[in-house]
């Protein structure tokens, strides 16, 4: 085998192994974190990282319900793709340049003795709290979503507190998105629950206060946006600085540049004059 040929025999090779790995390495961190989030275990049928892209394509994401539920799904999502920024993922922030979500169906159910699924989210009791979600070592989990694109199919509500076969309501959402800023997982999973009950009643037919989970929500979004804008702010000021640094030291340097040309201008017509002295000198006669 000729030498180019095997050297990407073993290229392919290592780039291939490398995928394999990063795939698992990332499916797993968001698995853990999705249930460090929302308490809640998930699965994901098929998972894809870009081998020289920083994208990430999810299949079949399903969110379960807790124990002493019938139903075994809250969240049925067919698809997610993520375009993430990897420098940031080394430094410990999770900044997601754009993210997009197709959640087909959202199940709400009340068992039979009377809770509700949606009680079991952690991130929802975090959000009403205005608290920010946490990672391992118990820090805060820094994390900004630049572009989200939501969309919602169908919303159910299942109720089995009466007894025997539960009593059933579907929703048709149709909704279709798009936020930008989202700098707190808990308002990520609340502003999906939102959206997914947002023109039915299943909030009123559970009991579920879903009033000031919306308030908290669009304070936490505005909240974001204001930080954001700062941020860019601060970096219009320092370029804005920087340019008159750069400009002043341009002009610093064009003065430099003619106060040199005038220096040089003044010694040759001084070194002129005197030569023309010398001239003179030599050639008078006595």
């Amino acid at each position: 085998m000729k030498k180019p040929i095997k050297i990407a025999i073993i290229a392919v090779a290592v780039l291939m192994a490398v995928s394999v790995v990063k795939d698992l390495a990332i499916k797993t961190a968001v698995e853990k974190g999705v249930e460090a989030v929302t308490g809640l275990s998930l699965t994901i049928s098929g998972f894809n990282v870009g081998v020289l892209r920083s994208a990430v394509s999810i299949k079949g994401l399903k969110l379960h319900n807790p124990k002493g539920f019938t139903d075994p799904v809250m969240v049925n999502m067919p698809e997610i793709y993520v375009d993430y920024d990897l420098p940031a993922m080394f430094g410990g922030m999770i900044h997601l340049k754009e993210v997009r979500m197709d959640l087909a169906e959202f199940v709400v159910v009340k068992n039979r003795d009377g809770k509700l699924n949606l009680d079991s989210l952690k991130a929802l009791t975090a959000q009403k709290q205005g608290k920010t979600s946490q990672d391992k070592s118990g820090k805060p989990m820094k994390m900004r979503i630049d572009l989200l694109k939501l969309k919602v199919g169908k919303a159910v509500y299942k109720d089995y507190s009466a007894g025997g076969a539960p009593s059933v309501k579907e929703f048709n959402i149709g909704i279709d998105d798009t936020y930008t800023n989202i700098d707190n997982p808990n308002t990520l999973v609340s502003l999906i629950v939102i959206k997914a009950l947002s023109g039915t009643v299943i909030a009123n037919l559970a009991n579920f206060d879903v009033g000031s989970l919306s308030s908290s929500v669009t304070s936490s979004l505005a909240s974001a946006q204001k930080s954001m804008a700062a941020a860019k702010a601060t970096v219009t000021a320092a370029m804005a600085e920087t340019k008159i640094a750069v400009d002043s030291a341009k002009a610093t340097a064009a003065t430099a540049g003619v106060t040199a040309k005038g220096a040089a201008d003044t010694a040759k017509k001084t070194v002129e004059s005197l030569g023309g002295m010398f001239k003179g000198f030599g050639s008078s006669k006595e």
